[in-house]
């Protein structure tokens, strides 16, 4: 079953907390999973940026109960149901949802936060996913979009530029020591299909000939058996054929074929390539995510 959402977790939260006494959020992870008979790899699912869903969830669900003044934090990481929330119990409330926390007055003040609403223009909300995950597809959307700006500015280049443009991208990533040293790189071949070669590391102990192609359709495999041949007469052992476009299913079929190591990246690789490694874009802002560092608390 999917993982419950934020609203759906916190009258089973709140009903746990039913004793009065403080509680662990990783005890209550534990108790949710028995009582929702999560499976061993539904307990361990994780989002988008590798945290567990159930305890990020679960951390939203006590925030929502805390902000309606239904449970306390008594120290971090831990829950205690205050007497409101055993009020709420008594009147055995089907779910406690949005419009249900809605009633109290210092849940709605807390729900008008910046980070509520923008939350609630995004991809998903609160319904469904954290803040969290919807940081993370919203990040996810954003950058989607520049890739595929980026790829169309890209398109309309010149040949010449591309071939310089994917040198700077292999720099970036760590290849042929610096812009200068890997300027020489392109241009200066054109040899049977090879349109550069830059050094693997700063040393020059091993170059990668490089295959650039500004194209609208499919690379198949014809182009790649060429510049396999090429890379043949060159004795060389790896290099890289990247494209504006993308590969057919036979030119990726070969690669697989051939002793050389060949690479082969298309638009949407170089563009993502073009965004890591901040070739052709700039920062506009930059945001931290952080969290509670609960060891620090424990000794108090």
């Amino acid at each position: 079953m999917p993982i419950p959402t934020a609203y759906d977790l916190t009258l089973p939260i709140l009903k746990m907390l039913a004793d009065g006494e403080t509680h662990h959020s990783s005890v209550l992870a534990g108790h949710l999973a028995q009582h929702l008979n999560l499976t061993e790899s539904e307990v361990d699912e994780r989002t988008p940026s590798g945290q567990r869903r159930l305890p990020k969830r679960i951390d939203w669900a006590r925030w929502l109960l805390k902000k309606a003044v239904l449970l306390e934090y008594p120290k971090p990481g831990f829950s205690r149901i205050t007497e409101r929330g055993l009020q709420v119990l008594a009147d055995s409330p089907p779910k406690i949802d949005d419009a249900f926390l809605s009633q109290f007055e210092e849940y709605q003040n807390g729900q008008k936060t910046e980070t509520i609403e923008a939350d609630k223009k995004v991809p998903g909300d609160l319904e469904e996913d954290t803040p969290e995950e919807n940081l993370k597809a919203t990040y996810d959307t954003i950058r989607s979009r520049l890739a595929d700006e980026i790829l169309e500015v890209v398109k309309n280049c010149s040949a010449s530029f591309f071939e310089h443009l994917v040198v700077d991208v292999l720099v970036g990533m760590g290849y042929g020591g610096s812009r200068e040293e890997a300027g020489k790189a392109v241009g200066g071949s054109s040899d049977g299909g090879i349109d550069g070669i830059i050094n693997e590391d700063r040393l020059g102990l091993e170059v990668i000939y490089i295959q650039a192609k500004k194209w609208d359709g499919a690379v198949g495999r014809p182009e790649i058996q060429k510049f396999a041949g090429a890379l043949a007469g060159q004795k060389a052992g790896k290099g890289v054929f990247i494209t504006t476009s993308d590969f057919t299913d036979g030119a990726q079929e070969y690669v697989k074929t051939v002793g050389t190591r060949i690479i082969l990246i298309d638009g949407r690789q170089l563009a993502d390539f073009m965004i890591d490694y901040d070739v052709g874009v700039t920062t506009e802002a930059t945001y931290e995510l952080k969290r509670i560092d609960i060891p620090y608390f424990e000794d108090q």
